[in-house]
């Protein structure tokens, strides 16, 4: 493949020019695009130029015609004759010049379907027409016409190529993930709404909803027709006639009943006679024969006949209706849907459908929902039965904003790879109301997925161009396209960390020699964007309703942006950032998937404290929860039994020795006092552990004769105890429990671990790598934690922390 000459990049040259005995028609522009050349696009794996589609056709008013297109080997214009090839010039954002020289004076319009385009191309004098097109975002094929006096004398049908991703391997996946996933969606929520009782369609189906539906299911529906026609659900049939005797092969038994039935039947034959009566012998002269043969008559094959028929009927009403209407002549839709016809004509006539009789009444039978074939004709029925108002135009794309279209996909995607794992609770992308079913995917309209994950039963949420309603801003709203809200229990709460994934289909291509490729040294996501993501994090806040003061809801921003190389990305500064700050970017195209779904894995196993680790805080922040999460404010004591439990509760009191508390010092960091019901001295297991905690509103070292709520043991009246005033005892939801290990003394732990742990052996993690180890595979299931003292916890040292 030849390189582009030195300074043709952007250079504009004759693309296409168009010779008749009527008028001359140029087009000039770039024949390549900057991003394209960098990246390499739309290459075959041997490095050369796809093919672009382009059409021709020529009234025969314009006589002689000469047509010259574009060569990049001769970077120059070489002659093309219909049904040839031709080399991919015209891109997407990309201004082209149209000038039309008109030879006879003849008065000469411009068509296109895009009123912009249209009014972009002027006269010119009395000879000239001209105008720049630009097809913005939209890719794909288009077309435009040339008119004379109301008719078309040229129609030029062009393919606008992505200047962003590669055509046929990332844009044309991308539109057919698309499709196939809100397809998949829509059928996914009938199956689990819609009980099928009869022969019943929609009264308010429009025909141009079902032909939006059946141009989408069409291809699948034959496909499924040619399978059961290689095993066709067959019925066993009996078939009883009257023949006569000579020819019956083989009677059965009830030829006995038959002529007893019918004597007539009998003649007297003394000779060969099988019957006897009254010693006389009789053989018959007609009998009865059983024969069984295969039949398609079945009322699944009923149902197959009768479903093409109804839709070979409202193709011919479509056609009919649209002709009547008097509506603008489209030889496209009317041959589209005679094709439709023929095809449906041509399968109604193989074997199993023509045996088949009309369908009276239906069932939905095993056969219908399991059968290779006969699922996805039953599929594409409940399809076609509620009809579809797609407001976002989803399943007709064809030439389409792409930059709509990605970040379409990068929802729809996102969706997709999160409900390969976990459980779709909810959703309102797809919703149904007596019209039918809607697809309120669209940037006019928020939309929100829920699922749930199976292994901890906490529950996310992705919102479509929306935030939470709890989340706001005083300042300017904020939009951003994708927000990921993770639910994660923690210490009996439920605590929301939010995402943005923000779809952005811009590309900075790092050309040679540019401020971004001296600065990055690779393709990567516009600094803009970058910027953006700033600003969403910052920007979209919580208002605490107990104080009413703003917090940062989101915890990192992310731009998602179409390349496909995922490898190089990583070394890219704006994804080294994400692990820094939270912020930066991801590849995310069909092919390149792989590190936005590690990362969703990631921060949805995280544990709330990884997940805010994870944030940048302000200054001073690590300092701060480093004293407050490494401080032990709780003394953990044991109790001699439920007697002193109940004193204690009753008047909100603790005591214990002074002698037990090795540090004195320790007394001013108390702030929280909880009881540990040990095996020995309570019966029931049920009440054993630590099932009450109080916060400490102050203490006092007295004689313990001084104590006067429990009488004093022998020998102990003048020994020093610490009695601890408590604001209000509580009870723990979910008592910590023994785990076959009790308190000797006394234990200091932090309220932090106090109001995380299972067992009380987790109260004795007090080293900061101890700590990150116990979170994080808190996350994977329940946790022990290991001593190296085996009956008491405060005697021992922590040895290892294991998933159980």
């Amino acid at each position: 493949m030849d390189s582009p000459h030195t300074g043709s990049l952007n250079q504009a040259v004759e693309l296409l020019r168009i010779e008749t005995e009527l008028f001359t028609l140029y087009v000039q522009g770039r024949p390549y695009h900057p991003t394209v050349e960098t990246l390499q696009l739309h290459r075959s794996p041997d490095q050369e130029w796809v093919n672009a589609q382009l059409g021709i056709t020529c009234s025969q008013r314009l006589g002689e015609v000469q047509i010259k297109v574009f060569s990049p080997e001769a970077y120059g214009l070489i002659d093309w004759q219909p049904g040839e090839s031709s080399f991919p010039c015209f891109y997407e954002t990309q201004p082209y010049e149209l000038v039309i020289q008109n030879k006879k004076g003849a008065k000469l319009t411009f068509y296109h379907d895009n009123v912009l385009l249209r009014q972009a191309v002027k006269p010119l004098g009395d000879s000239i027409l001209a105008g720049v097109l630009n097809f913005g975002n939209e890719v794909g094929l288009t077309e435009w016409e040339i008119r004379g006096e109301g008719q078309t004398l040229l129609r030029v049908e062009m393919e606008i190529f992505p200047s962003k991703m590669d055509y046929k391997r990332d844009y044309q996946n991308l539109l057919h993930e698309v499709n196939a996933q809100i397809y998949n969606l829509a059928f996914d929520f009938l199956r689990r709404t819609y009980q099928l009782t009869g022969l019943k369609e929609t009264q308010h189906q429009s025909l141009t909803e079902f032909f939006a539906i059946l141009q989408h299911v069409f291809r699948q529906l034959l496909d499924a027709v040619e399978r059961i026609n290689k095993n066709p659900n067959v019925a066993l049939l009996q078939e009883r006639r009257l023949m006569d005797a000579g020819r019956v092969k083989k009677a059965g038994r009830e030829n006995i009943r038959e002529l007893a039935k019918h004597p007539e039947r009998l003649r007297e034959d003394m000779n060969h006679g099988f019957l006897t009566i009254d010693n006389r012998s009789y053989t018959a002269s007609h009998l009865m024969e059983t024969r069984k043969r295969l039949a398609y008559d079945t009322s699944e094959n009923r149902f197959v006949r009768w479903m093409l028929e109804r839709i070979h009927g409202k193709l011919k009403e479509l056609k009919s209706r649209w002709k009547k209407n008097g509506r603008t002549s489209d030889p496209l839709l009317i041959r589209r849907i005679d094709t439709m016809l023929t095809q449906l004509e041509r399968v109604l006539k193989i074997d199993f459908l023509r045996e088949a009789g009309a369908l009276k009444q239906m069932s939905v039978t095993l056969v219908l929902q399991m059968a290779p074939g006969y699922r996805e004709v039953y599929r594409c029925y409940l399809m076609l039965l509620k009809g579809l108002s797609i407001q976002s135009d989803l399943l007709r794309l064809s030439m389409k904003d792409v930059a709509q279209l990605y970040e379409y996909w990068c929802f729809l995607k996102l969706n997709q790879l999160l409900g390969q794992k976990y459980r779709l609770v909810k959703q309102d992308i797809i919703k149904v109301n007596r019209n039918g079913i809607f697809v309120t995917l669209d940037r006019s309209q928020s939309a929100q997925m829920v699922y749930e994950n199976p292994v901890n039963g906490e529950q996310f949420i992705l919102y479509y161009n929306s935030i939470p309603r709890t989340d706001k801003t005083p300042t300017l709203s904020q939009r951003p396209d994708n927000v990921l809200t993770l639910k994660k229990r923690d210490a009996g709460q439920i605590k929301e960390y939010k995402y943005v994934f923000d779809a952005k289909y811009r590309l900075n291509p790092a050309c040679p020699d540019t401020p971004y490729e001296k600065r990055y040294g690779q393709p990567g996501p516009e600094e803009d964007d970058i910027n953006t993501m700033h600003r969403y994090r910052d920007a979209i806040v919580y208002q605490e309703k107990s104080s009413g003061e703003y917090e940062r809801s989101m915890f990192g921003a992310y731009v998602l942006f179409p390349y496909p190389d995922e490898e190089r990305f990583k070394s890219h500064q704006f994804y080294r950032s994400i692990e820094l700050l939270n912020i930066g970017a991801f590849p995310f195209l069909p092919n390149a998937t792989g590190l936005v779904e590690q990362f969703l894995d990631e921060i949805i196993r995280d544990s709330p404290e990884k997940a805010y680790e994870r944030s940048t805080r302000p200054r001073g922040t690590k300092e701060y929860y480093a004293n407050k999460l490494g401080g032990k404010n709780v003394l953990v004591g044991s109790v001699r039994g439920p007697e002193q439990v109940g004193v204690a509760v009753r008047n909100a009191f603790y005591h214990m020795p002074l002698k037990n508390l090795a540090l004195q010092k320790l007394l001013t960091q108390i702030e929280y006092i909880a009881m540990c019901q040990s095996r020995k001295k309570f019966i029931d297991p049920a009440k054993t552990g630590i099932h009450w905690v109080g916060k400490v509103a102050d203490w006092q070292v007295l004689r313990r004769k001084e104590i006067t709520e429990i009488p004093c043991r022998p020998g102990t009246k003048e020994e020093l105890y610490v009695r601890f005033t408590i604001e209000e005892w509580k009870r723990l939801a979910d008592p910590i429990a023994l785990g076959g290990q009790g308190i000797y003394k006394v234990l200091f732990t932090s309220k932090y671990i106090l109001d995380r742990a299972l067992e009380i052996a987790e109260l004795r993690l007090d080293t900061e790598e101890a700590l990150r180890e116990w979170r994080e595979k808190r996350r994977k299931g329940r946790v022990q934690v290991r001593l190296d003292h085996e009956e008491y916890v405060d005697l021992g040292r922590v040895v290892e922390v294991r998933n159980i």
